[in-house]
């Protein structure tokens, strides 16, 4: 409980410093997931380049650009209600996810030389309905703030889905 009043105090103080480490943490987290539990790669043929690479995505593009886009998408709908968060995840998936997702992936594969085609593959297999869940589940002072008037609502990504999913944006089957 301590190391969670911590970061909440950070969050309070830094809340866009916050934002952009924990998607790169997270997005790093992801991979080594991905790498030792599913693709059961062991620490010897863990690939550290791969890690780095997801967390400076993570800092580098994801974090500002989704935290960005939460800021808007709740100007335009304001409210946590299930219709609410119905409304929000078809605006996300329709409108700001395939332009994300073709900007991330093709990010991605520039990094680690994937063709056009491998990037689209991968854009087809993401799944809209745990963005649904994101809308729904997770309280909105934990992906960014709200008001700029009230420090207690500050920036913070929580768009696991994202993150955790690097193995099937960084290598084909």
């Amino acid at each position: 409980m301590a190391l969670w009043r911590a970061y909440q105090r950070a969050l309070t103080a830094h809340p866009w410093k916050v934002q952009v480490l924990t998607a790169g943490s997270l997005m790093g987290l992801g991979d080594v997931i991905s790498q030792q539990l599913v693709e059961r790669r062991g620490l010897q043929a863990h690939k550290t380049g791969r890690t780095l690479t997801m967390v400076s995505v993570g800092c580098g593009f994801v974090g500002p650009v989704v935290g960005g886009w939460y800021k808007v998408l709740d100007r335009l709908i304001p409210g946590t209600t299930k219709v609410d968060a119905l409304k929000k995840m078809l605006l996300d998936q329709g409108g700001f996810a395939p332009c994300f997702l073709g900007c991330f992936l093709s990010l991605v594969g520039t990094l680690n030389g994937l063709s056009a085609q491998d990037n689209w593959a991968k854009l087809q297999q993401l799944w809209p309905a745990v963005q649904l869940a994101n809308f729904y589940l997770v309280p909105l002072h934990y992906r960014y703030d709200r008001s700029p008037h009230h420090p207690s609502r500050k920036m913070h990504i929580m768009n696991g889905w994202r993150q955790s999913d690097s193995h099937f944006n960084l290598e084909l089957p």
